[in-house]
């Protein structure tokens, strides 16, 4: 396991489906798992390159450097492993993602089960400094 919890893939090594998931291979990598999210990705990169293009011509391009520089220092900011989860307000704002409202923001939220445990912040930090093995977070049994 490497350092922060993170585990890496093994080159050539076999093929873990609990840890990796069943789609997780070189084929997974390469190719979207269903062909409409590639025209949904391909779509909404045209739409950011063309209004990163508009405050360009606007606003000049140190406009499009300092947002990226934000985006960096607020995609990094995460509040420690706890009883409140980090909600990356900052970077939500600075993105417009706070006015997308998917199936995923009223469905199936984990505070809502029944096999939910609070999460321990001492062994949240443990993990992310290197000092201990497992899940940042587990919160099912």
């Amino acid at each position: 396991m490497a350092s922060g919890g993170v585990v890496k893939k093994e080159i050539g090594g076999n093929h873990d489906v609990l840890r990796f998931g069943v789609n997780d291979s070189v084929k997974g990598d390469l190719a979207p798992p269903h062909p409409l999210q590639a025209s949904v990705h391909k779509e909404a990169k045209f739409w950011a390159d063309k209004k990163r293009f508009g405050a360009e011509a606007i606003y000049g391009s140190a406009f499009n450097i300092r947002k990226d520089f934000d985006a960096q220092i607020l995609s990094k900011f995460q509040r420690p492993p706890g009883a409140l989860p980090s909600s990356m307000l900052g970077y939500e704002a600075l993105t417009g993602s706070l006015d997308d409202f998917g199936f995923e923001d009223y469905l199936n939220l984990p505070q809502d089960s029944e096999s939910f445990r609070a999460p321990d912040m001492h062994h949240g930090m443990e993990v992310r400094l290197g000092l201990s093995k497992g899940p940042v977070c587990p919160s099912f049994n």
